[in-house]
């Protein structure tokens, strides 16, 4: 299953790839040339493949609990001042993903959406200290009665060059389902309550929609 945002490219590199090797094919003496080439052509489309895949995910709606929004690897996890939307400290976690991750978005709680903002911005690599701030983003903050107030921020990286993001103000939202999606490479940053209880460590890898990242303080 693939992503609808990759649709487009899917099908134009399709395209491009049976185009070359009909090229290949005619112009190329047989012979390792021609093999080499074939062989590109069709480790390009894996790769593309590959990357706007979206597979389905069991995600237990627990509104104590706090999900990965995207797979990846955790790469950040401390105590900051949160400036956006919040104005006070904050626990930060972030999961930085590689071209070969699943970039589907997807809400890390149940609730209702009361804020959503883009920010275009710089091109930095995505674990770049300044990426939160001065990279292309976008900042959603979904609330519940049970967990309160989460922010999630969608980083575009150095290869990222676009972010889709489908939460919009006062959507009621469900935990684990689609949000957006972040094309070639990017991370995402969570800002949490202080007294969120961590259940994830540094360089864990994480599953969208599965992995709980925080839960709630019994």
């Amino acid at each position: 299953m693939f992503h609808k945002e990759g649709r487009i490219i899917i099908l134009v590199t399709f395209l491009v790839v049976i185009g070359c090797s009909l090229l290949a094919d005619t112009f190329i003496p047989i012979g390792w040339l021609r093999t080499f080439v074939l062989l590109v052509l069709l480790l390009f489309l894996t790769l593309i493949l590959q990357f706007f895949r979206n597979p389905k995910r069991k995600t237990i709606v627990n509104d104590g609990h706090v999900v990965s929004p995207v797979d990846g690897k955790v790469v950040v996890i401390e105590e900051v001042f949160e400036k956006e939307f919040f104005n006070e400290k904050r626990l930060q976690v972030s999961v930085f993903m590689s071209p070969i991750n699943v970039h589907v978005t997807r809400y890390p709680i149940s609730g209702t959406v009361i804020f959503s903002k883009y920010h275009p911005g710089k091109y930095l690599v995505a674990w770049h200290p300044k990426a939160s701030e001065e990279n292309e983003r976008t900042t959603v903050v979904v609330e519940n009665k049970t967990f309160g107030k989460v922010l999630y921020r969608q980083i575009a990286g150095a290869l990222a060059k676009r972010i889709v993001n489908y939460a919009q103000i006062n959507d009621r939202v469900l935990q684990g389902a689609d949000s957006g999606f972040i094309k070639f490479g990017s991370r995402v940053d969570l800002f949490l309550p202080l007294n969120s209880k961590i259940n994830v460590t540094l360089n864990q890898k994480v599953r969208g929609g599965e992995t709980i990242i925080a839960e709630l303080h019994d």
